[in-house]
């Protein structure tokens, strides 16, 4: 067995320290629930509805997002345009902005005296106070992590093989779904993660446009006001245990072997 290089032993430091930053208060919050409390929580209707429609509208957020972005990120890597910078930064945005300011941003569109507002109350329902106000601002915040990383996928692919099978007679639409998206596969998948689990986290953005009906970082924080840190942080342990087994899933969905050598 080989002696440890000074990076490995610096990396691994550091890695225990950063897994000790993160699991600490995680761990601390959870061992401060009562078991009791936390399964008589783990029943409530009204946390189980608000998990169902935050999982549900994160979800919806990241499917209707993939349709747009993952050919959107395509265009991205493979094509070179003057504005494309610019495009790039805007893309990112939604990352740095606050996300109250998103939130303010998307009532300012989507509100009942906007045409969109207005569009929707036609067709019977309104986005203000609705899951579909909760999905669009899920999208908003979390769309720049699918892009990225699907552009990265689809970067690492040599050109000439797409290159390649148009010569042979093929459409770009078939080159783009029978090629660029299974080579590109892990990055996308990754992506949709990444969004998926920003949707599940959102708070500002989503507490401006639907308040109500409250998905669980938003019940999480009008149980701190109106019940107290023990009812929330009961909540919070529930939800953190949902959202690990389903990013444990998705690991291994997406897990493949490691090219590390020892």
């Amino acid at each position: 067995m080989r002696k440890p290089t000074g990076i490995e032993i610096i990396a691994t430091l550091g890695g225990g320290l950063l897994m000790l930053f993160v699991v600490a208060p995680l761990a601390a919050m959870t061992f401060q629930c009562n078991l009791h409390s936390l399964i008589e929580t783990s029943t409530n209707p009204e946390v189980l509805r608000s998990i169902q429609l935050t999982i549900l509208t994160s979800l919806a957020a990241s499917i209707v997002g993939a349709v747009v972005a993952v050919p959107f990120a395509w265009l991205l890597a493979r094509k070179t345009f003057i504005l494309k910078p610019l495009v790039l930064s805007l893309m990112d945005l939604p990352v740095v902005v606050p996300h109250s300011t998103a939130g303010i941003a998307l009532l300012s569109v989507a509100n009942r005296d906007t045409p969109l507002g207005r569009l929707a109350e036609r067709l019977g329902f309104s986005i203000v106070e609705n899951p579909v106000g909760i999905t669009m601002a899920m999208a908003f915040v979390s769309l720049p992590f699918l892009i990225n990383a699907a552009r990265t996928g689809f970067e690492s692919i040599p050109a000439r093989v797409e290159q390649v099978a148009l010569t042979l007679g093929a459409s770009h639409l078939r080159v783009f779904f029978t090629i660029s998206v299974p080579l590109a596969w892990r990055s996308i998948l990754s992506g949709l993660a990444m969004m998926f689990a920003r949707g599940l986290s959102e708070f500002g953005a989503v507490i401006i446009i639907s308040y109500h009906p409250a998905i669980t970082p938003v019940l999480i924080y009008d149980w701190l006001s109106c019940y107290g840190l023990h009812h929330a942080r009961n909540v919070a342990v529930l939800f953190l245990t949902v959202s690990l087994a389903i990013f444990v899933c998705l690991r291994l969905l997406g897990g493949g072997r490691s090219n590390a050598r020892s």
